[in-house]
């Protein structure tokens, strides 16, 4: 699953050229400020990476759940599918396991990605479907393996959604200070714990951190980790609204 295929923002219709082109440029610079420092990014930089001024922004976008909605419309449909083919999985604990291995791949592919699936941002209208969708598929799985035995009795879907968000938010620093595919190892770790009578412990991937490592990921799980300035201060901007 790659995230980001086919995930062309839609455009309101009968914009100038000259409009309809800075409403792509904001969107493609969106994408990359969102990726490299995550959701709460200063909106100017955005702006300055488009090459537009704040006042374009806010026409086009006039908060900052407005611009999200346009970056990610289309880009978290995988995860979508991913679940439709772990529902059709007759192993429960395999699609469980393999649509997991989806989202945690989600997750790690840019910082922008991972606050919006980990985090609650209201008024983004297309996130609102992934994360519906994203529990009823935790809920038909968890329900197939508990009746399969393969997960343990007591395990809620609430259980389930709180500990792969606490998680999800580790793999950026993870992959950073560990490697990209470092989260398969937490990961499978919290699997382990799931299994219920039916199944036994399996080996672990990878390898664990070392003491700098986890310093280095708890580090950058900070509200005080580094982010690039972009050469801004980030301004009212950061708010998500300004008038102009």
């Amino acid at each position: 699953m790659t995230v980001g295929e086919g995930s062309q923002a839609p455009v309101p219709p009968r914009l100038r050229r000259d409009a309809r082109r800075n409403r792509e440029r904001l969107v493609e610079a969106a994408h990359a400020v969102f990726a490299e420092q995550g959701l709460e990014a200063p909106l100017d930089v955005i702006a300055r990476r488009a090459g537009v001024g704040n006042a374009t922004l806010y026409r086009h976008f006039p908060t900052r759940a407005a611009l999200v909605d346009a970056v990610f419309r289309g880009q978290l449909a995988g995860t979508m599918e991913a679940g439709e083919r772990a529902r059709r999985v007759a192993d429960a604990w395999a699609g469980l396991a393999d649509y997991l291995d989806a989202v945690f791949a989600t997750l790690a592919a840019d910082r922008g990605t991972n606050d919006l699936m980990t985090t609650r941002l209201p008024d983004v209208e297309t996130l609102d479907a992934v994360h519906a969708h994203n529990r009823e598929t935790v809920d038909v799985l968890l329900e197939r393996a508990r009746a399969q035995g393969v997960v343990r009795a007591d395990v809620t879907t609430e259980d389930l959604l709180f500990a792969l968000a606490a998680l999800g938010r580790a793999v950026p620093p993870l992959a950073a200070a560990a490697g990209p595919d470092a989260w398969r190892r937490p990961l499978a770790l919290f699997l382990e714990g799931l299994r219920g009578p039916a199944s036994g412990p399996r080996p672990l991937p990878g390898r664990p951190l070392d003491e700098e490592e986890l310093g280095q990921v708890l580090g950058e799980m900070g509200p005080h980790r580094a982010r690039p300035t972009d050469g801004s201060t980030g301004g009212a901007a950061a708010g998500g609204t300004a008038s102009t």
